[in-house]
């Protein structure tokens, strides 16, 4: 806690215990004085009662007041009252307030030596009864009684005085003890009342302060880690470039991200993701000193700042120390997780001199890592700014084709071996630049993927290319190719329906082309996605078959209707050192067995396309029967040129066209 919170609390709990004593105090008074008022009056009330009692009762007060015996009658009564235990006096006055007579206890006698009483005197003067209530200080006395002076008047000329005395000690013990109950139990009732909105507010403060400090901590650090976060990643970097200068220290901002991390999240639950989240962080701050930084900016990037007498050697060894502890296996319940990482690294003052500087540049050589394959170490260089601009502008490039549809279309042929006849197209998005150069897709899709809009690129494409082919004869095909991205909203057949039912295109005209990196992603769920394709009428097709993991898994769990061979098997045809016609043939052979077709790409010779056609292809594809078009080229009557083209192709049997043929290959 806080000293300044700690002593405001100190201080709000003694004025609430003097508020708290201040109301039990005023509470006790107030029934204290209450009690005595009270007491009082019933004491005066009934001492008064019993003086005019004893007026009413004796018919010689007048006599007796000059001095004369009292009567039978008299003394009778004045016994009478004595042995009832509520009278234990009584005094008789003459009119100047002299006393005559005096029964007390037993005992009832005329006084042989009159006493002047001033209260006697002022009742008889005033006509009014004049009441006392003390307390008794002597053994003859009760401890508290009341004394009434009543004067009594005889055809309105004032006879005498009779003053009672009544013994209210009794009265007084019993009204203290219930004012003392009663008192007691409002005292505690007036405490309840008060310290349990006390005590509420004293845990309401003490909430209101932890979750204070929690806002504070949330602030300054990342809530799945409990590493800085960016905002206190900047601060401690100022605070740092301010006091390098006085110490002639440097420091080195090693920029982290964990490889292909999105693979472990799909693979495993985001609970997995998070414990390796957690782990990362756990084995950062092993490495570290204690004046060094680590923070997580969000997702999987992670930053620490190294500081002290720091040179690029020594940046580079604890950059090397980082990637091998966070390559050690990571145990999540019955799996074991390998993650490795990808490091961008910036030093001062050579890579910058302000936090936001130093940042960015170890963020630029982090891309660096990752664009070299992931896994390793990269420095910051001058010329990663220029990389930088350029991938800044190519993204507002993807970003202003997809708000405003900018995207074009090219359409490759596809024609059949056996038949001699052209099939259909394959449709290749295009990305236009203002200066109206065309940026191919191996450049623009990745960099689409990693800012996700390769979905709304997809839809794009899928939509145009069915419009297009719905006006072409309905023998033809056009295939489109597809990204796992599409298929993360579980819905991806339901887009498909629609557009086919929006552009009017028959879903047997439509093949769907898929890579094993799909299937490797969430392989029931994918594959069940892709039957639901299938049950419509769509062809579904493994793309670029013999350049990933190949798994025959995936040909006998689903029924593909084609295989498309990857177009290096066509670029290494020939090679003495390459068995590519074997594997070829090979993958010809399964498909036929598997009742699938065969289309192989990257046909370039016509001695290619010869060896195709004695192995049997079903259907080929390069730049040898015709290059990508726009659809208005083909929509001008290309249709029917590309029919009689296929002929030549077939008969040809020399490298001599390859040539130009492989650098329109290799420029695509």
């Amino acid at each position: 806690m806080l000293p300044f919170a700690k002593s405001t609390i100190e201080r709000n709990i003694g004025v609430l215990a003097v508020v708290f004593c201040i109301l039990v105090g005023g509470t006790w008074a107030i029934v204290k004085l209450t009690s005595d008022y009270l007491l009082y009056q019933d004491a005066a009330s009934t001492a008064r009662d019993w003086a005019r009692y004893l007026v009413d009762s004796t018919d010689d007060l007048e006599q007796i007041a000059a001095g004369e015996q009292p009567s039978a009658a008299s003394m009778a009564f004045f016994r009478a009252t004595q042995r009832s235990g509520a009278v234990f006096r009584y005094e008789i006055f003459n009119r100047e307030g002299y006393s005559q007579l005096v029964s007390q206890r037993s005992e009832v006698e005329l006084v042989d030596v009159s006493e002047f009483s001033a209260d006697a005197a002022r009742s008889i003067t005033t006509g009014q009864p004049i009441i006392d209530v003390e307390e008794g200080h002597s053994k003859d006395l009760p401890g508290f009684f009341a004394r009434a002076y009543v004067p009594v008047f005889v055809d309105n000329r004032p006879v005498a005085i009779v003053a009672a005395y009544v013994d209210e000690t009794q009265e007084r013990d019993n009204l203290y003890r219930a004012v003392l109950i009663a008192a007691a139990s409002l005292c505690l009732l007036t405490g309840l009342s008060f310290m349990i909105p006390a005590v509420a507010w004293y845990r309401r403060t003490k909430e209101k302060q932890q979750a204070d400090r929690r806002i504070r901590f949330l602030a300054q650090h990342d809530t799945l880690t409990g590493l800085a976060n960016r905002a206190s990643l900047i601060e401690a970097l100022d605070r740092a470039l301010v006091t390098l200068p006085l110490h002639g220290d440097t420091l080195a901002v090693h920029f982290i991200d964990v490889d292909r991390f999105k693979e472990v999240n799909d693979s495993f639950g985001h609970d997995s993701g998070d414990f390796v989240l957690k782990t990362v962080a756990e084995r950062l701050l092993a490495l570290v000193r204690i004046d060094d930084t680590v923070a997580r900016l969000g997702g999987d990037e992670f930053v620490v700042v190294q500081r002290g007498h720091i040179t690029k050697r020594d940046a580079e060894v604890f950059a090397g120390r980082i990637a091998n502890a966070l390559a050690a296996p990571v145990r999540f319940g019955e799996y074991e997780i390998v993650a490795t990482v990808s490091i961008g690294v910036a030093l001062t003052p050579a890579d910058g001199t302000e936090s936001n500087r130093l940042l960015k540049s170890a963020d630029l050589a982090l891309y660096k890592s990752k664009a070299d394959g992931r896994n390793c170490v990269r420095f910051f260089l001058p010329e990663m700014d220029a990389a930088l601009v350029a991938r800044l502008t190519l993204e507002r490039t993807i970003r202003d084709a997809v708000q405003n549809d900018r995207f074009v279309l090219h359409f490759q042929p596809i024609f059949e071996v056996c038949g001699q006849e052209l099939t259909g197209f394959e449709a290749l998005v295009r990305l236009p630049t203002p200066d109206g150069t065309l940026i191919p897709p191996g450049v623009f899709i990745p960099v689409a993927e990693e800012i996700r809009l390769i979905d709304k690129i997809g839809a794009w494409v899928l939509r145009e290319a069915c419009r297009t082919a719905a006006t072409w004869p309905e023998h033809l095909t056009v295939a489109v190719n597809l990204s796992p991205a599409q298929f993360e909203s579980g819905s991806f057949s339901e887009l498909v329906a629609e557009i086919l039912k929006e552009t009017g295109l028959a879903p047997k005209r439509l093949e769907l082309e898929i890579t094993e990196t799909l299937l490797l992603a969430n392989s029931a769920a994918i594959l069940q996605e892709l039957q639901r394709l299938k049950e419509m009428g769509v062809a579904v097709v493994m793309d670029d078959f013999g350049t990933g993991y190949s798994s025959l898994s995936y040909l006998w769990r689903f029924p593909f209707n084609k295989i498309k061979i990857d177009r290096s098997f066509m670029q290494a045809f020939g090679a003495s050192d390459h068995d590519a016609e074997i594997v070829v043939k090979t993958i010809i052979a399964l498909g036929r067995e598997l009742h699938m077709q065969v289309t192989v790409e990257g046909v370039e010779t016509a001695t290619q396309a010869a060896f195709l056609d004695q192995a049997a292809a079903d259907q080929v594809q390069g730049f040898y029967f015709g290059r990508p078009m726009p659809a208005a080229d083909i929509a001008a009557g290309l249709l029917k040129g590309l029919h009689r083209r296929l002929a030549k192709p077939l008969a040809a049997t020399s490298h001599e066209d390859a040539p130009e043929a492989a650098k329109a290959a290799a420029e695509s």
